[in-house]
């Protein structure tokens, strides 16, 4: 029998308030490890990724601060959410008054964890599972959060994000210092410290930097 995303996500999640971000809640799992192993032992018979959707990664959490604290980034504008996972910095920026925002994830099992979290949050976004890197991109700011872990996703990711942001588009990164992200390419936004899950991290707090990939403005 194929698993229902809506029936696992409401069985193996419930809504809470990630810790940098308590004006939204999110499906989240509380318990990191039973979550991933249930994945891996129970439903990769039916190609189940990693449930990155299920937890608030840091990088997320930061540049969804971010957004909040800095309405004007977003208001007014068409928002691209890249890698979207939760849907997390979408709604934020839904919530700080962005006309339009659309979440962007190749997962098979995002479109339903953003669509209940948007849910939750008392709004609504847009959501497509293309894989849009390399292409152009209908959107006036593109926010990615968490995305520099692998080595060959970062090297299909910063050319493409380096020719949106010279193209004119606000290109916002929210990183807790992962391998690949490209400093040379960024212009410094802000830094939090940010609780994270012990059980997915190597320490309860990162410090989280938001970047803005250069383009010759400057972030508010």
């Amino acid at each position: 029998m194929k698993t229902d995303p809506e029936a696992f996500i409401r069985a193996n999640t419930s809504p809470m308030a990630p810790p940098h971000v308590p004006e939204i809640s999110l499906y989240l799992a509380s318990e990191a490890h039973e979550l991933w192993l249930k994945t891996e032992e129970e439903l990769e018979a039916i190609g189940l990724p990693p449930p990155f959707w299920a937890f608030a990664w840091a990088g997320g959490q930061g540049l969804a601060r971010y957004i909040l604290d800095h309405p004007d980034v977003v208001r007014g504008k068409r928002v691209l959410d890249f890698a979207s996972g939760s849907g997390l910095v979408g709604i934020a920026a839904a919530m700080a008054g962005a006309l339009e925002v659309t979440a962007n994830d190749i997962d098979p099992w995002a479109e339903t964890a953003v669509r209940l979290n948007a849910e939750v949050n008392g709004i609504s976004l847009g959501f497509t599972d293309a894989d849009l890197i390399g292409q152009a991109v209908d959107a006036d700011i593109v926010l990615a959060g968490d995305v520099f872990y692998d080595r060959a996703f970062a090297d299909a990711l910063i050319p493409w994000l380096s020719r949106l942001a010279t193209e004119g588009k606000l290109v916002l990164v929210g990183d807790p210092g992962r391998s690949y992200l490209p400093p040379d390419r960024l212009e410094f936004c802000a830094a939090y410290e940010v609780p994270v899950t012990r059980a997915l991290e190597d320490s309860e707090i990162k410090k989280t930097t938001v970047w803005r990939f250069a383009s010759g403005l400057s972030c508010l």
